[in-house]
């Protein structure tokens, strides 16, 4: 044989014995697909048409993620956000910017997105209730759009946000954490999208106006960004205002008007007392922050017929039996309140909206065994956010969208741990600083969560100077801690939140 020859086949032999045995045994597979960079951004864009207020409004809605990365470069968490921008602006420092979170923690966007400010809401019952499945999202006459632009976030482990390595994902799991990381997220925002210029606010609902508060420090202190306003939904600055147990008696005091309102609502009240509730409201507030206070600060000291005077006039106000009143000391936490006002007629009451009411799986429990205001709505947003984000916003991911996860527990309260989280000054501070940030609160009168009252309280005790303290707005609705469910008060609080927005924006 040709040695040329010889060695060409020796060769080629040689070649065919280092390929893999698929290739030698068959047609070559497809190269596998590099690994996404866990750093890399990632967005879907769609252009979208909607009519508000009888005008023709274009917009884009950007879906994705944003990397945060540490000072070495490392990228420690990819953040899901849904944006919302206005087409055709000329001028970005005329047109604010609102970034918005709900709570839990643990809680994704999903409520604020497609319950009350975005585009698109989730059709619910008329009062809020659950429809039949399955269910389905219409244009939403109650947008903010036609105000502001919106970027709605997902916090770490909510949504589709994750760290590249799940072990890591604890340290977003804290008040500290938590705030910085969005923070942080709304400063990457803000650079990457060119809105330093734009008049920038917040809003939070329940756990994100704890966020909310934070942040107002967070931003000024950290990145030099300045807000213009702050917009809180059913609102928890003081935890002490809100959490019953053995030597706090504040909560049982600033939930009181609630429960009234929540015995009108299911007739458990005299007429007299229903016939207006605003007045009702007002005498309750009136007696839970003087004779009823006064009597809880007396404890064991307090006189045999004081106490009878103080349980009969409960009894009154909040349609529950002077017996069961007694028998609790005077004192009836949130959870006993819903199994027992309804209980004769094997209810419960919602602790989100009281309105709300379910059937009574174990009547004979002293507590209830579920929230019916939650199982109310938390199917019909998972499914319509589910439906929306692949089929209109293009964005497709097959991870779990996590709507409200426990993931996130146990939740490290940081500076907090053994007495109560209060970012009350924090607000405080960064309102004193920036003297031109003002804040909307909105309470729902049947909200179980977070009263009315105790939100008052939380701010007549903030220690704002008297000049700043008109900066503060509050407005009240008939309906529970999502007051936009219910229409009536989707419109009110939408026209409220337009007069916000005047006042905050640069005249």
């Amino acid at each position: 044989m040709n040695p040329t020859k010889q060695l060409a086949l020796g060769l080629l032999a040689l070649l065919w014995c280092a390929l893999p045995a698929s290739a030698a045994d068959g047609p070559t597979p497809p190269k596998a697909e590099k690994k996404d960079d866990p750093g890399k951004e990632s967005f879907a864009e769609t252009t979208h048409t909607i009519t508000v207020a009888g005008a023709k409004l274009e917009y884009r809605a950007t879906a994705g993620t944003l990397p945060l990365k540490d000072d070495e470069g490392k990228t420690t968490a990819n953040v899901f956000f849904v944006a919302y921008t206005k087409t055709g602006v000329d001028d970005l420092s005329k047109r604010p910017i609102t970034f918005a979170f709900n709570g839990g923690p643990g809680s994704s966007s999903v409520w604020l997105h497609l319950g009350a400010f975005g585009p698109k809401r989730v059709v619910l019952g008329d009062e809020g209730d659950a429809p039949q499945p399955p269910y389905r999202l219409v244009d939403n006459e109650d947008t903010l759009l036609d105000l502001t632009d919106l970027v709605f976030i997902d916090p770490v482990s909510t949504g589709y946000s994750r760290s590249p390595e799940p072990k890591e994902e604890a340290q977003f799991h804290s008040v500290e954490g938590d705030v910085h990381s969005v923070g942080d997220f709304i400063r990457l925002y803000v650079t990457r999208f060119n809105r330093w210029q734009s008049p920038k606010f917040l809003a939070g609902e329940s756990y994100g106006t704890t966020r909310a508060a934070g942040l107002s420090g967070y931003l000024q202190d950290r990145h030099g960004l300045y807000l213009n306003g702050i917009i809180l939904v059913s609102a928890v600055l003081n935890f002490e205002t809100l959490r019953f147990g053995d030597g706090n008696d504040l909560p049982y005091v600033l939930f009181l008007p609630t429960y009234t309102a929540a015995a009108a609502y299911h007739k458990k009240l005299s007429s007299d007392l229903r016939s207006d509730l605003p007045k009702t409201l007002a005498e309750v507030e009136k007696f839970a922050l003087g004779e009823y206070a006064t009597a809880l600060m007396k404890g064991d000291a307090l006189p045999e017929d004081e106490r009878r005077e103080i349980e009969q006039k409960l009894a009154r106000y909040t349609g529950l039996s002077a017996d069961f009143i007694a028998r609790n000391n005077l004192r009836i936490d949130q959870s006993r309140f819903c199994k027992e006002l309804l209980r004769d007629e094997h209810r419960v009451a919602g602790r989100y909206d009281s309105r709300i009411t379910g059937p009574d799986s174990d009547p004979a429990t002293e507590r209830p065994g579920y929230d019916p205001s939650d199982a109310a709505v938390k199917g019909a947003f998972t499914a319509a956010f589910n439906e929306y984000a692949r089929n209109e916003l293009k964005y497709d991911n097959d991870a779990t969208y996590e709507i409200l996860t426990t993931k996130v527990q146990p939740w490290d309260f940081g500076d907090a741990k053994n007495r109560f989280l209060n970012v009350g000054p924090t607000l405080q501070k960064a309102m004193t600083q920036n003297r031109d940030l003002r804040v909307f609160v909105a309470n729902g009168h049947y909200d179980l969560a977070t009263p009315f009252l105790a939100t008052e309280y939380t701010f007549n005790h903030l220690g704002l100077e008297p000049a700043l303290r008109d900066h503060v707005t509050m407005g009240y609705y008939d309906a529970g801690h999502m007051m936009y469910i219910r229409p009536s008060e989707h419109a009110k609080l939408k026209k409220d939140l337009a007069a916000f927005y005047k006042s905050a924006l640069p005249k």
